[in-house]
């Protein structure tokens, strides 16, 4: 079965951090092999972990659910829709940070669902999007 949801950083880290029990609670509902993140919020984990030598424990968390949940690689119809996307944000006077706007254009170029909490996404049309907290 291939990934249906991408989950953005901050949904990311909120099942790595335990601290929002209702992403948890969807989480579980849904096959492991539904769960996506898109090569961009690995960076962003990893940075964090990077950040943070001494907390060996968030590592070992971080790598743990990198391991568990399909980690989907940037390409060229990425590329496509973040370019398009990008221009007619821009064009609107609504600019969104550059990392979010990949994930965003990934989740529109592979048709899935993105698993975020954050507003900002609900400004890119054609995006599907999911609150799970």
């Amino acid at each position: 079965m291939a990934v249906r949801y991408l989950l953005d950083t901050n949904t990311a880290s909120y099942i790595i951090k335990g601290n929002f029990p209702r992403v948890r609670e969807r989480l579980l509902k849904i096959r492991m092999a539904e769960i996506g993140i898109s090569v961009v919020t690995e960076a962003e984990l990893r940075f964090g972990v990077a950040r943070r030598p001494e907390a060996t424990t968030l590592k070992r968390v971080v790598e743990e659910f990198l391991l568990r949940v399909e980690s989907v690689a940037w390409d060229s119809e990425a590329a496509r829709e973040y370019a398009r996307i990008r221009a007619l944000l821009e064009t609107g006077g609504e600019p969104m940070g550059n990392l979010d706007l990949m994930i965003a254009a990934q989740a529109v170029a592979a048709g899935v669902v993105l698993v975020t909490r954050d507003h900002v996404f609900r400004r890119v049309r054609g995006l599907r999007v999911e609150d799970w907290s």
